[in-house]
């Protein structure tokens, strides 16, 4: 490994240090960027190529559970995308659930290098932790599951919000977890009995608790415990005619809550949206269904409190999965394909079913074209995240596709025309010029996600940062709206992929597979509030669960490279 690298001749894009395509050169030694380096630093020449940061995936599932049940129900989903063995990595497969190592390999050679595990059933969290730590060379993170949670759910019902923060300090140490995250609130428990919820205010079965009160209360808890990332909340309704209602009315729910002061990293966020696309549909049904995209994208730039990210559809054969078990059972009744269920003890549920986009199809085109309009209506990219909901509204190896078509209109219009003609008329895109520059992409792809994750050392290129550099062979005075077949090919295979200073891959070939970090949140609370809880917890493990308390946490042992955020937030209990 060389300890000392130096970018030279290269155009940068680091939006964190409002670095707009200018030519710098980059130092790096012993893993982080530096000012200078010594004279026999090795030398990467980056002429006529464009140098970002290493990419932040906010978020993809890739590892755990229902991720597996993905990969062993598709098997047909492994017969093409074989990644092949070689003296230094792994044999893999699949197209939309790639096996672990591949999926490491594949987003290094896009230039990523640190990808989030966006929902996780707590009591599954040690096996993701085994897949992760599979999943070679990125950093990574998981978000454990709150929003259906019994202990979750009590809380709220007894009006207990310290009680609530200090179960969720708990659990995403038990869980090594980094963000609350939650999927249609109080939908997946009634699914346990064969129902759902329709409104933020319908009562969930048995804890008379509403969605409402379910994402307030978890809101207000990570303000009180000062997380780095705002709620990550994938709200009721997804994938309904009609359901931007309702995404508005989530929105306003929390527009009152103020972001707490430590922690943060400075956001002023107070909710991340997970895949938009999925929550913007207008209509009453199929027949008259459309785009909700600017009716919402006008009430984001009026309201700052709000992140998100896209959930981007991209046509072809795809996977859905997801903790929303009654969205995926009306995606089965849908589609007649074949559909997985699960449920999780007292935590959540999920299911899985196989989808193909059609640009044929009205509705998948119309939803095509949703993502795009909020990557280029929204006037603040900083709290746009790029995504695709991998897997469920395709691959997240198609991304590099997706940014060849936010830069060039010309691109958009070219699908558009082989599209069903409902994406032009039933959407704003075709009337919409704007196209993104790169300095626009690094924002989208790498400094939002870092900074609204609290990543201080990821996303930028600044003296301190990991040295995770991304190096794109396309030369940067060229239009890349007229070349935006050449954006696809330079983003999709990067001339360098460099993760903590070393050179991981190049033109598509992985010449190492270190090992990755995991980040998690370490959080100190008042010892009488942990001592309050315990007991409670011991007694909720013995009556309800399979397991006991004591084998619940997972183990320092199945995180090699663990990354602790540590945070003491005694002082926000004590006023009570």
């Amino acid at each position: 490994m060389t300890r000392n690298l130096l970018i030279k001749n290269g155009t940068v894009f680091d939006p964190t240090n409002e670095i707009d395509g200018e030519k710098i050169d980059i130092a790096i030694k012993d893993g982080k960027i530096v000012e200078k380096v010594p004279k026999d630093a090795k030398i990467i020449d980056a002429s006529n190529m464009i140098v970002m940061p290493g990419g932040v995936d906010l978020h993809a599932h890739i590892a755990g559970s229902k991720v597996n049940s993905g990969r062993l129900f598709r098997p047909e989903d492994h017969r093409y995308e074989v990644y092949a063995r070689t003296a230094t990595t792994r044999a893999g497969v699949g197209h939309s659930v790639p096996s672990t190592f591949t999926a490491g390999y594949r987003y290094v050679n896009m230039g990523y290098t640190t990808v989030m595990e966006p929902a996780v059933p707590p009591l599954k969290a040690r096996h993701t932790h085994e897949e992760l730590r599979d999943t070679p060379i990125i950093d990574k993170a998981c978000f454990p599951l709150f929003g259906n949670n019994w202990f979750v759910l009590e809380c709220i019902a007894n009006d207990n919000l310290d009680m609530l923060a200090a179960f969720i300090a708990w659990m995403l140490k038990a869980t090594k977890g980094y963000a609350i995250k939650l999927v249609n609130p109080g939908g997946s428990e009634a699914w346990s009995w064969g129902r759902n919820v329709d409104s933020l205010d319908d009562p969930v079965p048995s804890f008379n608790v509403t969605p409402r009160q379910i994402i307030r209360y978890l809101a207000q808890a990570n303000e009180k415990l000062g997380l780095p990332h705002p709620i990550h909340l994938h709200t009721v309704n997804l994938g309904q005619p009609g359901n931007v209602e309702i995404t508005i009315e989530t929105m306003k729910a929390l527009k009152d809550i103020k972001v707490a002061g430590n922690g943060n990293g400075g956001r002023k966020e107070v909710l991340h949206m997970t895949h938009l696309q999925f929550h913007s549909y207008g209509g009453t049904g199929w027949r008259d269904f459309g785009s909700g995209a600017a009716e919402i994208a006008d009430y984001l730039n009026k309201n700052d409190h709000v992140s998100f990210d896209l959930g981007q559809i991209m046509f072809g054969d795809t996977t859905t999965m997801t903790a929303d078990g009654p969205m995926e059972y009306s995606l089965y009744k849908l589609t007649h394909n074949k559909w997985m269920n699960g449920d999780v003890e007292l935590e959540c549920g999920s299911g899985i079913v196989p989808f193909t986009y059609s640009r044929k199809n009205p509705v998948n085109s119309i939803q095509w074209t949703i993502g795009m309009e909020y990557a280029l209506l929204i006037e603040d990219p900083w709290r746009v995240v790029l995504t695709t909901d991998h897997p469920n509204g395709g691959p997240f190896t198609t991304y590099p596709g997706l940014i060849s078509w936010l830069m060039s209109k010309k691109a958009r219009d070219d699908i558009l025309k082989g599209a069903h003609k409902k994406a032009t008329s039933a959407s704003t895109l075709s009337d919409i010029d704007r196209e993104l520059t790169f300095y626009e992409i690094a924002i989208m792809t790498r400094a939002a996600a870092a900074r609204l994750l609290g990543l201080k050392n990821k996303g930028h290129l600044g003296i301190g940062a990991d040295a995770d550099v991304a190096i794109y062979n396309f030369d940067p005075v060229a239009n890349p709206s007229e070349n935006h077949v050449a954006i696809q090919k330079a983003f999709s295979n990067t001339a360098y992929t460099i993760k903590d200073g070393e050179v991981v891959a190049k033109d598509g070939n992985i010449l190492a597979s270190p090992e990755g970090r995991t980040f998690w949140l370490d959080i100190k609370i008042p010892a009488e509030l942990e001592n309050a809880l315990l007991p409670v917890l011991e007694e909720k493990f013995r009556n309800y669960y399979t397991i006991q308390l004591s084998n619940y946490p997972v183990e320092l042992d199945y995180l090699p490279r663990s990354t602790p955020l540590q945070m003491d937030v005694t002082q926000n209990f004590s006023s009570n």
